[in-house]
């Protein structure tokens, strides 16, 4: 992000409404955006955010050189005079923001853009790629990582994903999602996570015979030897042949501190359960069993329920692609528009579909939890100016359906503010934290949450609601355009 200019990396309307609001308006008009998204991805109980530092590079780095502005005199359509003022653009708004690797919901603002009403346009498809696709690939892995039960997830997905880009932040987000490393070694040199792998099935092709191939890797790596099995015949060959070099390996007064095999095809419950027996009895019980083959959450899942004795995952294709959800949803919309007064005046977005009715205003959000046992209560979007104590009770209600209500007493729960500021008036004023400290952070957020809200069928969902306050602002919106 930090090499490259990606000024341009916008919709062509984002830059033709720029021209309107220069010709049109005043161009240095203060507005609120707000990204958010609708519903969970993969009919999850929740979502985690990926992809802030990607958007602070974006930010940071936004101008337009010759060749962009070139460009865009070229096509015909930008007057001089607009192009000339995006000479000296930058940045000059404030940003607040979910933190990457925290536990989120739908409806309430990932990013909440502050700035002249063409900085925030410019930004909107820039900031919805990065968190859109990085958010999409930390949730997933989050949700394989869950039904692993613990098991160590490889992130293996490079060759699969769509284009480098894809691979080298997909790995990063499935890191922050938490998969204990990737094979990506590009991802690995960038954001200094822990690299794995073993070797392909070239590698035991290229021998004269299988022993060949496992000794020789053996000598090489006896410090991570990991064996292919399935090369040839998994239970009659490659079992056998992996046995026989940790034998060798025990009587040379070679340590086997992380040895084991791997499996890459067939019933990997059946394989794995056979495997366990035949190294357990040959004297390795700590031999690692781990496999690969077109894993998901589902298939995990379902292995584990069978008994399967895998204990080390290396997943690709559905991780790295989402294959089962290939898009996250996220939108960007026009919350509130700073008047003469410098008071913002509310907007709303309104449709015929409930769900894609907008919450309107300066928002902020509070995370609430039971204090009793640190799980999420709700999310309660108020308005900034909104104060509230944990020592008064607090009603909590639906905003699509307000008379569902939960009243919370006094001294039984706890709340914090969830987004915080990463620009002010243009200036960065936030670090992010390594990607292994991400992730975490991210394993702490995933243990807040009740069980049932992370299954992976049918999972209870999170209350978002709405401050009294903020609701009456938003049913008086409806009510004047609806008249």
């Amino acid at each position: 992000m930090k090499t490259r200019n990606l000024t341009l990396m916008t919709d062509l309307y984002e830059l033709t409404m720029m021209q309107g609001y220069f010709k049109n308006m005043d161009r240095n008009q203060t507005v609120i955006f707000d990204a958010f998204y609708r519903s969970n991805p993969m009919e999850s109980g929740y979502a985690i955010c990926a992809g802030l530092q990607q958007v602070m590079e974006y930010i940071e780095n936004l101008h337009f050189d010759e060749d962009e502005l070139s460009y865009l005199k070229g096509l015909g359509i930008f007057e001089d005079a607009f192009v000339e003022y995006l000479r000296n653009f930058r940045f000059s708004g404030s940003i607040y923001a979910i933190p990457e690797g925290s536990v989120m919901f739908p409806r309430e603002p990932m990013i909440k853009v502050i700035a002249p009403i063409m900085e925030a346009q410019l930004v909107e498809t820039a900031i919805l790629n990065i968190l859109n696709h990085q958010s999409l690939i930390a949730t997933k892995t989050s949700r394989v990582c869950y039904a692993a039960r613990g098991d160590g997830i490889m992130e293996f997905g490079l060759r699969r994903a769509q284009g480098p880009d894809a691979g080298i932040y997909g790995a990063r987000a499935a890191m922050i999602g938490g998969c204990v490393g990737t094979s990506n070694v590009l991802a690995g040199q960038l954001f200094d996570v822990p690299v794995k792998g073993t070797h392909a099935h070239s590698w035991i092709m290229s021998f004269p015979d299988e022993y060949t191939a496992f000794k020789t890797y053996a000598d090489m790596y006896p410090g991570a030897c990991i064996l292919l099995v399935d090369t040839y015949d998994t239970l009659k060959s490659g079992v056998p042949n992996a046995i026989r070099v940790f034998t060798e390996m025990r009587a040379a007064g070679t340590e086997l501190t992380f040895y084991g095999i791997r499996l890459d095809s067939g019933d990997l419950a059946y394989l794995s359960k056979k495997a366990r027996r035949m190294l357990d009895e040959a004297g390795f019980p700590d031999a690692v069993i781990s496999a690969s083959n077109d894993l998901d959450e589902y298939l995990i899942d379902s292995l584990k329920a069978q008994g399967c004795k895998v204990t080390s995952w290396g997943v690709g294709t559905h991780m790295i692609t989402s294959k089962n959800w290939p898009s996250f949803g996220g939108v960007y919309k026009l919350a509130a528009i700073m008047d003469e007064h410098g008071e913002f005046v509310p907007k709303i977005k309104l449709s015929e579909n409930t769900e894609k009715v907008t919450n309107p205003g300066n928002k902020v959000i509070h995370r609430i939890y039971e204090k009793a046992t640190g799980k999420i209560k709700a999310d309660l979007i108020a308005l900034a100016d909104e104060t509230f104590s944990p020592d008064q009770p607090l009603l909590l209600f639906d905003p699509l359906e307000p008379w569902k209500k939960t009243r919370l007493d006094a001294g039984t729960y706890t709340m914090r503010e969830l987004m915080i500021p990463v620009f002010l008036d243009g200036k960065r004023v936030y670090d992010s934290p390594p990607v292994m400290e991400i992730r975490e952070y991210c394993q702490r957020e995933l243990d807040t949450l009740w069980d049932e809200t992370k299954r992976l069928v049918n999972p209870h969902q999170v209350y978002v609601d709405l401050s009294q306050k903020l609701y009456d602002i938003k049913i008086s919106l409806l009510d004047k355009m609806g008249g």
